[in-house]
């Protein structure tokens, strides 16, 4: 694991790449982490003690190229960097090792099983997800935690993760008018955490209920 050492001059994110230059190979890998940031963002409003990085390069030692998981989440840092924001995440800026890292495992395998596990278990992550939407006779979803060094495959659907207060889970619905699996966060009572476009839906479906009850009692909403 890499060990930060405050006299050595390491470069600032302002000098580093801010990627590795290769595109995602999907729209997946890029809607999954990018529904989960947005959901969180509505969850953790008042909060400015996160953040939640998509596609975004992660420098582990200045040695090494960094490691561009398709999200990962860092806990007890500023949510916002500067008016810049965050060029990419370094983390002997940062101090801050990032708890939880997801790969969207495209078409062609990429190390998600393998090399990435090795990786993030060197870093010190927490938990590292994996979802593979192409799987068929093995879970899509994978939640590994760290233990003792290494990382145990944890059972259930969703997964309980005490160290953010929330779970991650995965189960059929609809974001962006697209209708299919997707990977939501949920209570510790296993109740799934709304995206934007349900919370609207269900705020214009209350007013329409109301609406309702009014004209019941005579009452025109228009004129109120």
């Amino acid at each position: 694991m890499f060990e930060y050492n405050p006299q050595k001059a390491w470069p600032s994110a302002e000098e580093l790449p801010d990627s590795d230059d290769t595109p995602v190979d999907n729209e997946l890998q890029d809607l999954i982490p990018g529904m989960l940031k947005v959901i969180l963002a509505l969850i953790w409003a008042e909060r400015m003690d996160w953040f939640f990085g998509v596609d975004m390069a992660i420098y582990y030692d200045p040695k090494e190229p960094p490691i561009v998981p398709d999200g990962f989440l860092s806990l007890g840092v500023d949510r916002v960097f500067d008016e810049e924001l965050r060029l990419s995440y370094t983390l002997w800026e940062e101090n801050v090792t990032p708890i939880l890292v997801l790969e969207v495992v495209s078409q062609t395998y990429r190390g998600e099983y393998t090399t990435k596990k090795h990786e993030y278990e060197e870093m010190g992550v927490s938990y590292y997800v994996i979802y593979s939407p192409r799987r068929r006779r093995k879970p899509k979803l994978e939640v590994h935690r760290l233990v003792n060094g290494s990382y145990i495959l944890q059972e259930g659907n969703p997964v309980w993760l005490p160290e953010i207060d929330l779970a991650i889970g995965s189960e059929r619905g609809t974001y962006l008018g697209i209708e299919r699996e997707w990977l939501y966060w949920y209570d510790e009572e296993g109740k799934r955490y709304l995206t934007p476009e349900e919370r609207i839906q269900k705020e214009q479906q209350r007013v329409q209920t109301l609406e309702a009850r009014l004209r019941l009692l005579g009452i025109d909403p228009e004129t109120l």
